[in-house]
């Protein structure tokens, strides 16, 4: 829950969170603040309405006067505009909304009340670009690797170098920022092709990082796995692996084969489900699968 708030409240706020990691009792979120920027009033209400995915009867209400209050514009219009955007753009808004949001689930979900964080969060200003980025984005991404969860940071379900690896289109947004030498497109290379090379160049990151006594406190990747990756597999991952890490939190309902294979069902699947439309056939995305296709993008529900 508190990973998809962190992602929803980054929408509201126009942040963009490069990666994170949800540990037991603290959270890492590495986050890029772009300068203020004109907001539209169609593109506010969007925003709002990202917040409250399951609506109460009085927020869907509260949202038809707010946009009707807009259309009209005066006072009443510009005070909502002045109120939203206050919220926005700024990495304090963003981290109170998400404390906030979290703590009143987290309350009402554990029958408790009160405060649920010990203390104010803490920021650092890490410079947009090269080697302090990356550095800082390996810190965050090795926190289950310090604290003996996992030997590989891939492993461990809730930091963001996972999600890319599971092909999380967001989270490899993330990555492809902080190795920015890749964007913008290079030519001849293709969209998968740059994520492959975004993922190679930060699991070497991670695994010199990681194996290192004099950057890493706590517990450190083992030398001769580090070596593999980066020497031998020069990080990249095996094509099975990435596979299992895509299934590994698979969607009900999901078929996986040839494309050929996946068709053949396509006619059973819409029965069972009752959808009025045909599924599509989808290429399975992230490296060169070659025939391998899904019925259902294998995104929903692996997280969270």
């Amino acid at each position: 829950m508190l990973r998809k708030m962190l992602w929803d409240v980054a929408e509201f706020s126009g942040v963009e969170i490069l990666t994170y990691c949800i540990m037991s009792n603290h959270f890492h979120v590495l986050v890029y603040v772009p300068d203020k920027q004109e907001v539209s009033d169609t593109e506010l209400m969007r925003r709002y309405k990202v917040l409250y995915p399951k609506p109460t009867k009085y927020q869907v209400s509260s949202a038809k006067v707010m946009t009707a209050q807009l259309q009209a514009g005066g006072a009443d219009a510009d005070n909502i505009r002045r109120r939203l955007l206050a919220r926005m753009g700024d990495v304090s808004e963003f981290m109170k909304a998400v404390k906030q949001r979290f703590s009143v689930w987290f309350n009402r979900s554990h029958q408790r009340f009160g405060t649920l964080w010990a203390e104010r969060f803490k920021s650092v200003l890490v410079e947009g670009a090269g080697n302090s980025l990356q550095t800082m984005a390996a810190y965050i991404d090795l926190n289950p690797v310090r604290a003996d969860i996992v030997q590989d940071p891939k492993n461990y379900r809730f930091c963001g170098y996972a999600e890319a690896v599971a092909g999380e289109s967001k989270a490899c947004s993330g990555l492809a920022f902080i190795w920015a030498n890749l964007l913008p497109p290079n030519p001849g290379r293709d969209t998968q092709k740059r994520v492959a090379d975004v993922l190679a160049d930060h699991r070497q990151l991670l695994f010199g990082k990681g194996s290192s006594p004099e950057t890493l406190k706590g517990q450190r990747i083992h030398r001769n796995a580090a070596v593999q990756v980066i020497e031998v597999e020069q990080g990249q991952l095996p094509k099975t692996v990435l596979l299992r890490c895509r299934v590994r939190y698979f969607t009900d309902g999901a078929i996986l084969g040839s494309a050929e294979f996946v068709r053949s069902f396509t006619e059973k699947w819409q029965r069972d489900h009752c959808r009025k439309r045909t599924p599509k056939v989808n290429r399975m995305q992230g490296t060169d699968w070659g025939d391998l296709a899904v019925i259902q993008r294998l995104r929903k529900n692996r997280f969270g």
